[in-house]
C-alpha cells in the first residue's frame, strides 16, 4: 500500500459535492483520473470527473465497479458509511481510514475520543436516552444540544438554557444521541487543516479565522487575528489530533478561541474544509492537491501562504436579493472588478436560500487591504455583516 500511485492511473471519490469538484480538478492537474460514486444524477464533482458511477455508497454494483477500477479512492464529505471506505480497503489505499471516519461522524465518539487523549474541550455529556436528558447537569446550561450524527451548517443544534430545554430538545431532535455542550465564552473561533501521510509526515496551513453566519460559514480570513503564540499551539493541536488518530489523508480541527485566551477542540472533519478553500488561491499547496498527493502516496506540498486572503462564502441567498424574488444570476462583473478577487462557483444548477453556491477569496498584499475587498464585494452582493469583521 506505500507504493505511489502513478499519474495516468484511477483515484476514486465518494461523494460527489463541491469540495469533491474541487478534489477532481486538482487531482486531474497531476495527471489523474477520478471516478465519483454519488447517487445524484447531476452533482458537481460529476460534472468534472472523469467517470460517473451513479449509485448509494454502500450499492454493491458501484463499489465493485469502484473497487476494480481505482487505485486508492478517497471521500468528500464525512457522513460516508465506513463501511464502505472498509470494503474499498481490501483493494485499494484509502484515505481517510475507515476507523477514523468513524470517530469524526460521531459526536459523542469524537469528544470521548479527544478528551481521553488530552486535547481540551468544553464540558459536554452525552445523551443516549431520555433519562440521560432529563438528569443532566445543571453546570452544562446555558449550552447546546448537538445530535450526534449527520450534524452541519448548523443543523441538529438548538440552545438551552434549561434542564427542562435540554429534554424538550433532545425529543425534537426525535430522541436521537447526541450530547449537550456547555456555553464557553469565546473571543473567536478558528481551524487548521493539517495532512497526515500513511507514513507519518505532516502538514498544515496557516491558521484561519472564521466567522458565521445563520450556522453556516460566513467569511474565513488567514492568517487569522490572533498571537503568534497562539497560532504555533493551534497547529500544533491539528497536528497532534491527527498523530492520535493514526490520520491518512487532508483533516481540519476546529478550535474556539475563548475569551481567557484558550484554545479548545470544537470538532474535526476528516476531509479538506470550507474554511480552507482560501488555500487554493493564497498558498503554494492547496487543500485539494494536498488530498490528491496523500492519496497517490507522493511527497507533501508546501504549504507556506503567500498573500493574506479573506474568503467569502457565496449561498444561494445572493441570486435572490429581494423577499420572494425568482433567481436571477448576481452581476459578477462587481465582483471581478476587484483584480486580485478570486471567484469559485461550484457549476449547482439551482440555488436555494442557504446553499453553499461557490466562493470568492480576496487577495492582498496586507490582510486590511484584502478585508476592505472582502467588505466591498459583500456590500455589492448584498451578503449582509460586511462591517462586522
Amino acid at each position: 500500500m506505500r507504493s505511489v500511485v502513478p499519474p495516468g492511473a484511477w483515484l476514486g471519490l465518494l461523494g460527489g459535492g463541491q469540495l469533491g469538484r474541487m478534489f477532481c480538478m486538482a487531482a486531474q492537474s497531476l495527471g489523474y483520473k477520478v471516478a465519483v460514486l454519488d447517487p445524484g444524477e447531476h452533482g458537481p464533482a460529476a460534472g468534472v470527473a472523469d467517470r460517473h458511477i451513479r449509485g448509494d455508497y454502500l450499492d454493491p454494483r458501484g463499489l465493485a465497479e469502484l473497487a476494480a477500477l481505482a487505485s486508492a479512492a478517497t471521500t468528500e464529505f464525512e457522513n460516508v458509511p465506513a463501511a464502505a471506505l472498509a470494503f474499498l480497503a481490501r483493494t485499494a489505499r484509502v484515505c481517510p481510514a475507515a476507523e477514523s471516519v468513524a470517530i469524526a461522524q460521531d459526536r459523542i465518539r469524537e469528544k470521548a475520543f479527544l478528551a481521553a487523549h488530552g486535547f481540551s474541550v468544553a464540558p459536554y455529556a452525552a445523551l443516549a436516552s431520555e433519562d440521560d436528558a432529563r438528569r443532566v447537569d445543571v453546570s452544562l446550561c446555558p449550552g447546546i444540544v448537538k445530535s450526534a450524527r449527520m450534524g452541519y451548517d448548523g443543523k441538529g443544534q438548538i440552545r438551552v438554557a434549561t434542564r427542562d430545554d435540554v429534554a424538550a430538545a433532545w425529543a425534537a431532535m426525535g430522541g436521537m444521541p447526541g450530547i449537550i455542550e456547555q456555553l464557553v465564552p469565546l473571543a473567536s473561533e478558528v481551524s487548521v487543516i493539517v495532512a497526515r501521510t500513511e507514513r507519518g509526515d505532516t502538514a498544515a496551513w496557516p491558521v484561519a479565522e472564521n466567522h458565521h453566519r445563520n450556522g453556516i460559514l460566513d467569511v474565513s480570513i488567514a492568517p487569522a487575528r490572533v498571537p503568534a503564540a497562539l497560532a504555533t499551539e493551534a497547529r500544533a493541536i491539528a497536528t497532534a489530533v491527527a498523530a492520535k488518530l493514526g490520520y491518512r489523508g487532508v483533516l481540519c480541527v476546529e478550535m474556539f478561541v475563548t475569551t481567557e485566551g484558550r484554545l479548545i477542540v470544537n470538532e474535526i472533519a476528516p476531509r479538506p474544509h470550507n474554511s480552507g478553500h482560501y488555500t487554493i488561491d493564497a498558498c503554494v499547496t492547496s487543500q485539494f492537491e494536498q488530498q490528491a498527493r496523500v492519496l497517490a502516496g507522493l511527497p507533501l506540498g508546501d504549504t507556506r501562504q503567500h498573500e493574506p486572503a479573506v474568503m467569502v462564502n457565496l449561498l444561494g441567498d445572493v441570486w435572490f436579493p429581494d423577499a420572494g424574488a425568482t433567481a436571477r444570476e448576481p452581476d459578477w462583473t462587481r465582483v471581478l472588478g476587484h483584480p486580485a478577487a478570486k471567484l469559485h462557483l461550484y457549476g449547482k444548477a439551482e440555488p436555494r436560500r442557504g446553499r453553499k453556491m461557490g466562493h470568492v477569496t480576496c487577495l492582498a498584499p496586507t490582510l486590511p487591504e484584502a478585508l476592505a475587498a472582502a467588505h466591498a464585494i459583500k456590500r455589492d452582493l448584498g451578503i449582509p455583516g460586511a462591517d462586522l469583521l
